[in-house]
């Protein structure tokens, strides 16, 4: 009789422990069984659709620091399977990889599709029997088998389990595991962007910013980098990442706050008062609004319409109340956030189960024999940038290895 791998979900973390668990252990039975009609639907629409795979970072220690949860939990994990790993499992594979200017890593096809192919291709190569629409009810562990309960109320035995149902949004939805006897973070989503209703910044949609400061009033949260202003509020890396280290604290204020913008982060009240008094000297003439400080013009204008500055106001004329206004706005533009949306493509849930009730050497539950868990399922994630994907990646390799070690013994 065949070992049996019963893989719950198929998503990133689910389909690379159940394709590695089948090619290190050819005598393993692998099954994934996945709720919804659609395998690796984050991987589909990650990156705009061109799959954000990895992040080019080399130091354990440096990448551990992108996960505002379970930060002590991947510096462990990543001593087994890395960024270097990640690159070459693929690159063995035809799917070559290519890093951007942030560090981003994606497929050199620009194509998500690729991604999906190698995977597929490789459950395929290794017979790994994929289920679809197959919603998992209940898990109960036997003496030496689980049995999983499905909704149509037929039931598969396993010898053993890899949990990787992503991050759950709600609560209740952990509510099946709760008799397994693991606790878990509750959930909070991560990566969103925010809410700025009625605010007419929000007319500038579309205009982004190279490098803004952002900080969240009466918190340590701030963050530095690029941010887009869109119709609903502000998005872009700086705010996303914002988001991800605030998830808790944010969720607690029940999505309202004070956010502070620095638009010239290099710059504060005082030297900005030192260089309008330099301009004033040398270009007394030249007209403020055509003096925009590298930023785009259209918040340029933006601003110096909020600080009462005419459009043809020169240097010379500048009131000093009006330029205190204007340099006010360009180092500490304040904004109110009143809730939050979605980042679709990114987005991710915090929480989870409790990484001390797993062992990040096997994946295995500590509470559980035989259970293994991948992916976001733990409680476990990163910032934006190829990090989550590290981390499916990472688990479900270790979860595989460890599965295919015991199915031997």
């Amino acid at each position: 009789m065949r070992k049996q791998l019963v893989v719950i979900g198929g998503g990133a973390g689910g389909l690379f422990c159940a394709v590695n668990a089948a090619r290190m252990n050819p005598g393993l039975q692998v099954t994934i069984v996945e709720k919804t009609s659609k395998l690796l639907s984050k991987v589909r629409v990650s990156g705009g659709g061109r799959c954000n795979v990895t992040h080019a970072l080399f130091d354990i220690a440096e990448m551990s620091k992108r996960y505002p949860r379970g930060q002590n939990f991947v510096k462990k994990t990543f001593h087994q399977f890395f960024t270097t790993d990640t690159i070459n499992w693929f690159e063995q594979r035809g799917v070559k990889m290519k890093a951007e200017k942030d560090g981003r890593m994606f497929p050199v096809t620009d194509s998500s599709q690729t991604i999906i192919d190698c995977l597929l291709q490789e459950a395929n190569l290794y017979g790994v029997d994929i289920r679809m629409n197959a919603d998992v009810r209940e898990l109960t562990v036997g003496s030496r088998q689980f049995s999983v309960k499905f909704q149509s109320g037929e039931q598969i035995q396993a010898d053993f389990v890899c949990l990787a149902t992503g991050g759950y949004p709600k609560a209740s939805m952990f509510d099946w595991l709760q008799n397994l006897g693991h606790s878990f973070a509750a959930p909070v989503p991560s990566l969103f962007t925010f809410n700025l209703p009625k605010h007419p910044i929000t007319a500038l949609m579309g205009v982004s910013v190279e490098t803004a400061r952002v900080k969240i009033e009466g918190s340590k949260l701030v963050e530095e980098g690029p941010v887009l202003i869109t119709h609903w509020g502000l998005s872009g890396p700086a705010v996303l990442r914002l988001s991800a280290w605030g998830a808790r604290e944010l969720e607690q204020k029940q999505y309202t706050f004070k956010l502070h913008l620095n638009w010239l982060p290099d710059a504060n009240e005082q030297s900005l008062k030192e260089s309008f008094s330099e301009i004033r000297k040398l270009h007394a003439a030249k007209k403020i609004s055509n003096h925009n400080f590298g930023l785009p013009n259209r918040l340029w204008h933006f601003l110096l319409e909020q600080s009462g500055v005419k459009e043809d106001l020169r240097f010379a004329d500048l009131p000093a109340k009006t330029e205190n206004a204007l340099i006010r706005n360009l180092v500490d533009f304040v904004v109110d956030v009143k809730g939050k949306t979605t980042f679709k493509e990114e987005f991710v849930t915090a929480g989870g189960i409790n990484v001390s009730e797993v062992d990040p050497n096997t994946l295995m539950s500590r509470k559980v024999p035989n259970l293994f868990f991948a992916g976001e399922v733990l409680d476990v994630d990163g910032i934006t940038g190829g990090f989550n994907f590290q981390h499916a990646w990472t688990s479900g390799w270790i979860a595989a290895k460890s599965i295919s070690a015991l199915a031997e013994g």
